[in-house]
C-alpha cells in the first residue's frame, strides 16, 4: 500500500486507479482528480508530505 499525496487515501500500488511521474518518480492517485491537482502544483503535495515525516 502507498499513500496518495493528495488526499492521503492508502492505494493498492498494484491497481492504483491513476498514477503520474514527476522526476523520475511514479506516484499513485485514488482517482483522476488527485492526480490532476498534483500535476498542477507538485511542490505543494510534495513539501506536504515532507512536514509530516
Amino acid at each position: 500500500m502507498v499513500k496518495d499525496p493528495v488526499c492521503k487515501m492508502q492505494i493498492d500500488k498494484r491497481h492504483p486507479p491513476a498514477t503520474t511521474v514527476y522526476k523520475g518518480k511514479e506516484y499513485y492517485f485514488c482517482c483522476e482528480d488527485c492526480k490532476l491537482k498534483f500535476e498542477s502544483d507538485p511542490e505543494k503535495y510534495l513539501q506536504d508530505e515532507d512536514e509530516e515525516s
